[in-house]
């Protein structure tokens, strides 16, 4: 079994939110993540995956201290990040990078990609000589699949595709051990994102990386990943590998994602799972079970009671559901 190099521990993301005005209002705490637990082998590539505003962002964000959680532990190869200052945190940022979701605006558009690239070799190994910095920035590049002539070009003359891999080539570019994906190719064509997809593999394969990938294709995510964790509402409903949470998803809020994703054989092609009402405000969030006011298999028990994420077999899967075994049957 690989070497675990990330382990999280009951996570929470806390944000106070001041409600109402006047003498009458209050603060509350808005709970972005509530308790997510995982760990993260080296090169394993964990997906995660929910509805928009359930807290995937949060997350990658808070396990590289861009965020600081309000509870729990992060740690890096046994090291608690929580302990660490801001130069020593500083320095665990060169094996901790992260690629954005939206290319362009991620790259400053008065630097040219060189200097983009050459950004983090700058800050994070300052004892570079300017020619080593060159050769790294170009061997970045060539990975991604840069032309060296394109190292003096701006961001606003490449295509959001090229964008997303000069975002990579940064990403790489001081030789890290984990890349926190945060929805990579959302804002690409579909074609692109085949191409971005293949690349994030590729050089998975042959710089020995782990990804944290986060996105809300499960088409996509199905590809890539080797383990899948899906979050609502802040928590963690299932955890699973790949091939057990698409074969046979015991959640039902698993099972509604997986029945949305588009199948293009007419033959095979079912009717999605409808979620009734919308996603309630972290703010005020379920008693019991978070997703109980959207599932048809919610009892009494489920709005009492917080269901705890349990093994479902001895392959490592696991759900968060006081009635997983009757839905799984």
């Amino acid at each position: 079994m690989s070497e675990t190099i990330l382990r999280v521990e009951d996570m929470k993301v806390h944000f106070p939110v001041r409600v109402g005005a006047g003498w009458g209002g209050k603060t509350l705490p808005l709970k972005a993540v509530d308790g997510v637990s995982f760990l993260l082998r080296r090169g394993e590539t964990l997906g995660i995956v929910g509805e928009s505003g359930c807290g995937k962002s949060t997350l990658g964000r808070a396990i590289l201290r861009l965020i600081d959680p309000t509870a729990g532990q992060v740690a890096w190869l046994g090291e608690d990040l929580a302990s660490l200052d801001k130069a020593a945190m500083r320095q665990k940022r060169r094996q901790m990078q992260i690629i954005f979701q939206d290319p362009l605006a991620s790259l400053d558009p008065r630097l040219t990609i060189g200097e983009i690239i050459a950004e983090p070799l700058r800050e994070l190994e300052p004892t570079l000589k300017r020619a080593e910095r060159r050769a790294r920035v170009e061997d970045a590049m060539a990975r991604v699949g840069l032309l060296p002539q394109m190292i003096n070009r701006y961001p606003h003359e490449f295509s959001g595709g090229q964008c997303q891999r000069i975002g990579i080539a940064r990403a790489i570019v001081v030789r890290p051990a984990l890349i926190i994906c945060d929805e990579p190719v959302s804002a690409l064509d579909v074609s692109v994102q085949a191409q971005v997809v293949n690349l994030l593999m590729d050089l998975q394969r042959d710089l020995g990386l782990s990804l944290l990938f986060i996105s809300h294709d499960l088409s996509v995510v199905r590809h890539i990943c080797h383990r899948v964790l899906v979050l609502y509402l802040g928590r963690v409903m299932e955890l699973a590998s790949s091939r057990a949470l698409f074969d046979q998803p015991r959640h039902p809020y698993t099972k509604a994602l997986i029945s949305a994703v588009p199948i293009p054989d007419p033959e095979v092609a079912h009717r999605p799972i409808l979620l009734e009402g919308d996603l309630p405000s972290p703010l005020a969030p379920p008693s019991g079970c978070v997703f109980r006011t959207r599932c048809r298999y919610a009892t009494d028990k489920c709005a009492q009671i917080r269901p705890a994420l349990e093994d479902v077999d001895a392959g490592g899967h696991q759900v968060s559901c006081h009635h997983w075994k009757e839905i799984a049957s």
